[in-house]
């Protein structure tokens, strides 16, 4: 679809998709979902890289995911190398819904490490998502690197991107139990317990962990 001034629709869903209004911009990106035409494509990825409201940019990501993968993939793999962060972070929150792994290549080690904490969350959860068969423990080796990260949210993020993982992570997890940093090893040994006890809550056995670190202890007393 070309959008002209003789197509009227398009006009309204454009001016909609920029209305100072968050509730015209969400109905704006439903319906744009509802019946999806590529000719939106490059203004849902170009409003995601600048929409304030996150029930507006988790519509626009919808409405994207409505789309071809053959349309969406190559914008949302350019969006990833931006220099806005937001932007870097909706394309790879996108592009994990998408789930197509043709899109693994671009997770790459800058992006697993990026320095806004929102950009490398949403890379963390892609990686999980695009990680070919057997190329698991690599990442995992690289995903550990960032234990010990940010506060609570960032590292339950993390935690749970390890964990879906599932047991390829005990290497890794194991060597940062080592790490002269003690927030590393304390997050290292929450992780490793979450992996055994899928119901044992993230803040108990952060709190748990940190207390055997700060005591001198490796997490293994007492198997």
């Amino acid at each position: 679809m070309t959008i002209t001034r003789q197509d009227p629709d398009a006009v309204r869903v454009l001016q909609g998709l920029e209305d100072g209004r968050s509730s015209v911009r969400l109905r704006a990106a439903m319906a744009v979902g509802t019946t999806p035409d590529p000719g939106f494509v490059d203004k849902l990825i170009e409003r995601c890289a600048i929409e304030p409201e996150f029930l507006v940019r988790d519509m626009l990501t919808w409405a994207l995911t409505r789309h071809p993968v053959s349309v969406t993939l190559p914008e949302l793999l350019r969006e990833v190398r931006s220099e806005r962060a937001q932007a870097r972070s909706q394309a790879l929150h996108t592009l994990s819904k998408i789930g197509d792994r043709q899109a693994w290549p671009a997770i790459t080690r800058t992006l697993l490490s990026d320095a806004d904490e929102e950009v490398a969350r949403s890379a963390w959860r892609a990686a999980v998502v695009l990680v070919p068969d057997g190329e698991e423990s690599a990442l995992a080796t690289v995903l550990a690197t960032q234990l010990g990260r940010g506060g609570r949210e960032t590292q339950l993020s993390l935690s749970r991107a390890l964990v879906s993982l599932g047991e390829v992570i005990v290497p890794a997890l194991h060597a940062a139990t080592t790490a002269p940093e003690q927030h590393m090893r304390a997050h290292a040994l929450a992780t490793q317990r979450l992996l055994r006890d899928p119901d044992t809550g993230f803040d108990f056995a952060i709190e748990e962990a940190k207390r055997i670190v700060a005591l001198g202890g490796s997490g293994k007393e007492g198997r």
